[in-house]
């Protein structure tokens, strides 16, 4: 098993990372024996890794990761970097090696402070590794002075130091990044890949696995969720069933309402699971007694805290009325399919009934008028506009066609 298995549908990428880690292992190498350093090298300090949602780039970041740090024996006879057995390959998939920083935020930006620690971190030498790599899963999340802050040390990188930065487009990076990025797309896995890496990876049962890669339309990440979590399969059955409730204004506010009523569930559900363990730990290093006074000087830093989890609440809510909206976008693409007679595969094939239902009562011009207005509502929510209002128009929009 090479740290590659898990890279679903990206062969174009799997071999351009790969003749980069050999060029970067023969760097490596030429360096610590006072050798020059071989010519025409495909590896460089920095790197962006785009495509849509589900398509895998922070899995391929870390392979990537992975692969530079690879100590396995077999190189010096001719083997790949990136053997998946070694120390190196091992710790960097799993999140402990030294050398390899993974930042992901559950928040709904990174601002400037964090990025300051990760420019700091990416100024020293290797500890341990043959590379320091920081790893940025979510770089379309940088406010622009964070942006600006990763700008000088993307443009001035220390010698054995590689960023890997990972956003959905290009569009989502300041220009002054990118343009300093060697940029790679992904692209949107093919349904049967990802069923079956489901089906070897996970061990999940190979129908439950197709159904979950085919209604997620080849997102790995929800697809697994889905395929795992009984809550997740209720709750999608249950969005895919407001097309058919919004004949009247008063169905449209109260599904608006109970879209919004999930999503604050999955947010407190989350926080329920996390902020007590971070409020109670945070209290003990700051010398706190359980149930009695915190020390003075110390209000402040619980403050701080309370507001990470406010926003980390917020941010899950938001992802969860996301994908909600993914969920309708692909079923009015199953319903305008089937007006226009397309061949293609449907995404929602255990709600076919709906699916006639809607396609027989409408026309492919009110569908695309539907799946506008939920584009519109995703917009409006990135706009921050209240939650409820943005879905509440959506449904009344849905309604009018």
């Amino acid at each position: 098993m090479t740290v590659w298995d898990d890279l679903v549908g990206q062969d174009r990428v799997q071999e351009q990372l790969g003749a980069a880690a050999r060029d970067a292992d023969a760097l490596v190498t030429a360096q610590s024996a006072g050798r020059p350093v071989p010519p025409g090298s495909k590896m460089t300090h920095a790197w962006l890794f785009t495509g849509p949602p589900g398509s895998g780039r922070s899995t391929v970041a870390r392979a990537f990761a992975a692969a530079l740090q690879c100590t396995s024996p077999d190189r010096a006879l001719g083997g790949a970097p990136g053997c998946g057995f070694c120390d190196g390959c091992h710790t960097a998939l799993i999140g402990t090696h030294a050398d390899v920083e993974v930042i992901r935020t559950d928040l709904l930006s990174i601002g400037v402070k964090e990025t300051r620690e990760l420019v700091r971190r990416a100024q020293l030498s290797p500890a341990v590794g043959r590379w320091q790599v920081i790893v940025l899963e979510d770089a379309d999340r940088l406010t622009e002075g964070a942006g600006n802050v990763l700008l000088k040390a993307v443009e001035e990188p220390a010698p054995r130091t590689v960023w890997l930065l990972c956003a959905p487009s290009l569009e989502d990076v300041l220009p002054t990044i990118r343009s300093r990025c060697r940029h790679l797309n992904l692209r949107t896995p093919p349904v049967d890949a990802v069923a079956d890496v489901l089906t070897r990876r996970d061990g999940i049962d190979p129908e439950r696995a197709a159904f979950a890669a085919r209604a997620t339309q080849g997102h790995i990440g929800r697809a697994r969720r889905l395929a795992t979590d009984e809550r997740a399969r209720t709750r999608r059955a249950a969005v895919l069933k407001l097309p058919l409730r919004v004949h009247d204004v008063g169905g449209c506010l109260k599904a608006a309402q109970e879209l919004i009523d999930t999503a604050a569930d999955d947010a407190k559900q989350v926080a329920e699971e996390i902020d007590v363990k971070e409020t109670d730990d945070l209290k003990a290093a700051l010398g706190g007694v359980a149930g009695g006074r915190m020390p003075r000087g110390t209000a402040g830093a619980m403050k701080e805290l309370e507001d990470r989890q406010k926003r980390r609440r917020t941010r899950t809510q938001r992802d969860s009325i996301d994908l909600a909206l993914s969920e309708l976008t692909g079923f009015y693409r199953d319903v305008l399919a089937l007006q226009l007679g397309s061949r293609i595969a449907l995404a929602n094939t255990d709600v076919r009934d709906a699916l006639d239902r809607v396609a027989e009562a409408s026309t492919p011009e009110r569908t695309l008028r539907r799946i506008e207005a939920v584009i519109a509502c995703r917009r409006a929510l990135d706009r921050n506009v209240a939650p409820l209002l943005a879905v509440e128009a959506m449904t009344v929009a849905l309604r009018a066609g």
